[in-house]
This record gives structure tokens, sequence and C-alpha cells, in this order.
């Protein structure tokens, strides 16, 4: 089976025209595109059962709270989850790794230990735990890089030694690497460390298997797989959970209140402080339910032949004037390539494909050490998803030559 050819009329913003032109939506590393199936299940809730969960004892609150229980029992089907009480809705994954971070972190760690980050991090599973380093005087490791964008393995168990957390992301947002996260968290187990994953690039475009990856913390977040913003997911072993305290306090997180002390409430209402994303938690169920009606593993045979149309296209077309960082076999990669093209700021190459419709990041990408890494301030960055086909990307490329010919005069 493949994806629908007709896929990009369930995205009413892709039919927008952006000066003068159909839009290309090559943005999507940072914030995915809404399905109509998304934005009408928000709409119904508003229009339906506006009210607020756990709470209200009249039927439109028992609805409502049927709907948001419902998607976190299709989501953690999603990831290979049997237990929804293993799922816990944070505003996105930043703030799950900031809750790591804290919660974990702040009980587990200390002076003259260690947690092991990559050198291809988002800025979301870096600073939480500078913060935390400041504050306990542990120690933060960096698993370096291969000169063709891969994580370099060969001192991985030296490294490892005195580690309490390995934390690394499954796919760069700007590298597009697909890491080897099940053999790294084998190889930590033994070390005695434990595993969080930053899925944010990976869950929207492969099958996931928490079991698979022998992970035991997974953060990612709704608005790079087809759901709203405001909305991010946090797995854990419930065993491991279940001995994390409370990460906010307030309303909903307890179970008992009293003036000398409270009593936290059960998974995963302990790490959901306050009133929820209600909306945003049933779009990203029916974003769920979208994804699966397409197939996941269909969506990542689908990047796979973009992926590599894009490659062989933008490489045949510019050779040496081009840099493109990353894997060169599409197998190894996602469908994100961040460039450099002659000597053309990213800025600029992005202002002029805009005028072309043509939507693309420049920047560091919330990744500046690895910036560094590759000797460079900022690339340019287009990322592909479900609906990009071939002639988005013969639009980037077509493009690319006539914002250098404007930037050579």
């Amino acid at each position: 089976m493949t994806l629908p050819s007709d896929l990009k009329d369930r995205f009413p913003l892709l039919s927008q025209i952006v000066n003068g032109h159909e839009i290309v939506y090559l943005d999507s590393a940072a914030s995915s595109q809404k399905p109509d199936c998304v934005i009408d299940a928000m709409n119904n809730y508003y229009e339906t059962i506006n009210a607020n969960v756990h709470r209200g004892a009249y039927e439109i609150a028992a609805q409502a709270t049927e709907e948001m229980e419902q998607a976190r029992r299709r989501i953690a089907s999603f990831i290979g989850c049997q237990s929804p009480h293993e799922v816990v809705f944070t505003k996105n994954a930043t703030e799950s790794f900031n809750l790591i971070a804290r919660s974990w972190g702040g009980s587990n760690l200390s002076e003259g230990d260690a947690v092991l980050i990559t050198d291809m991090e988002h800025h979301a599973n870096i600073v939480p735990w500078q913060i935390l380093s400041a504050e306990k005087g542990f120690e933060i490791r960096w698993l370096p890089l291969t000169p063709d964008g891969l994580l370099d393995l060969d001192q991985l168990d030296q490294l490892l030694d005195g580690v309490k957390m390995v934390s690394v992301t499954a796919m760069s947002n700007v590298l597009g690497t697909l890491n080897p996260v099940s053999e790294i968290a084998e190889r930590a187990h033994a070390a005695g460390a434990l595993v969080a994953v930053d899925g944010s690039q990976y869950v929207p475009h492969l099958p996931t298997d928490i079991q698979e990856l022998q992970a035991d913390l997974l953060c990612f977040t709704g608005h790079k797989m087809c759901g709203p913003t405001g909305i991010g997911v946090l797995w854990g072993r419930e065993e491991l959970l279940d001995s994390m305290p409370p990460f906010l306090g307030g309303g909903e997180m307890i179970l008992d209140v009293r003036r000398d002390g409270f009593t936290p409430n059960e998974l995963p209402h302990k790490f959901e402080a306050g009133t929820p994303p209600i909306a945003e938690i049933i779009g990203l169920g029916a974003a769920v339910d979208f994804l699966d009606s397409l197939g996941m593993e269909n969506v990542r045979q689908h990047e796979i032949a973009l992926t590599d149309y894009a490659l062989r296209s933008l490489n045949d077309r510019y050779g040496d004037e081009i840099v493109i960082h990353g894997p060169s076999d599409p197998l190894q990669r996602g469908g994100v390539i961040s460039l450099e093209y002659r000597d053309v700021h990213p800025h600029d190459l992005s202002q002029v494909l805009d005028q072309r419709g043509i939507c693309i990041r420049a920047g560091h990408h919330c990744a500046k050490p690895l910036m560094k890494e590759l000797g460079v301030v900022a690339t340019s960055r287009a990322s592909m998803y479900l609906y990009n086909d071939e002639s988005d990307v013969d639009a980037l490329v077509d493009s690319l030559e006539s914002a250098g010919e404007m930037f050579a005069l």
C-alpha cells in the first residue's frame, strides 16, 4: 500500500496561495500541517462537549472526560504501550524533558554522577540538564559524531562509566540521522544507566514500539505529527514514573491535601496538574487515528523514496556548489535536509524562496552545539512529510538556482 495521491487535499492550509504561488511547505520538522479530521475533532469538542474533565458529574463533562481518556488510550497503542497510565500529557517535548530532569534528576543526581547526551541534541534535551547540573554538580558528557553525521559509538562504553542517565534523540532535527537507540539502550542498561529518548522527529515518521527501542522514558510532541500545538507526551515505565515526585503542584495531581502536606494522585494524573489542554489532547488522538489509517510503514517508505529523490536531485543539479549535512544513505536518515548553497546566507535563501511560496527553515534549529561541530552558524533546512511529493522537491531545486543567480549579481 502507498499513501493516497490526493493526501494534500486533507490539509486545508496546503491549498493556499503565498506570494502568487501555490504554497510548498517544507518545514515539518518545526511543525507539521493539520488534516481536516484533527481540526474537526477540536471544533467538535468546543461546539458540543466543552466542559472540564474528571470533575463534573453532568453529561457533557463525562463525555469530555471519556473523549480525552480515549485519546490517551489511542496514543498509548500508537507507541506500543500496554498501559495508558504510562502516558503523561505535557504541553510539548520540552516540558517533558524538564519534567524528567527536575523530577527524576532532582531526586537521583548529585556530585560525582554523570548524564550522557550527544552532539546532535536539540536544546530541549540539553538545557534542562545544564540547569540541574549547575545546582547539583553532576557531570554532563557528550557522545561525538562521525564525519558522515552518525553517532560515534566507539567510546560509548567508556563514556558510560558512572553515568546514571543517557538522554538521546532517536532522529536528529538537523542531520536527519536515525540513531541506533536500542543498541545504545542495551549498552546503557548493562552499565546501570537509564535511557530517555527524544522522539519528537521519530514518532511522527516511523513505526514506534517502545519495547523495541528499549527506552525507559520517551518524549514527543503533537504538533510535529499532524496534531495541534500545546500538547506533548511523556511515556515512562510505570514503576519508574511511580518513583518520581510530582513536577508541578495544584489541582488534579493530588489525592489529598492537609495542613501538614499532601498525597499525590495516581499515574498519570500525578504529573498533570491543573486543567489539561483538553481540545488539544482530543486533537492529538484524532491525529494518531489519521496516521494509523495511513500506516506508519507506508509513511516511512514514502519518506525514504522522497528523501532519496531530493538528495539525488540536489546533488545532480548543484554538485560542489551545495553541502548537505548528514548521512548520504536515505535508509539512515529521515526527510530532513540541512544544506549550505554557495555562499548564500541561509536567511537570505529562505526569504528568496518565500517569494516563490516555498517554506523552509533558516537558523541554528535549536541545536547550537551541533552547529559548532559542523563549523557553521546556521543552515537552510528543508523537511518533508507525508503530504509532500516530488513536485515540492522540484520547486525547491529550481528555486535554489534562481536564488544563486540573484546573489551572484
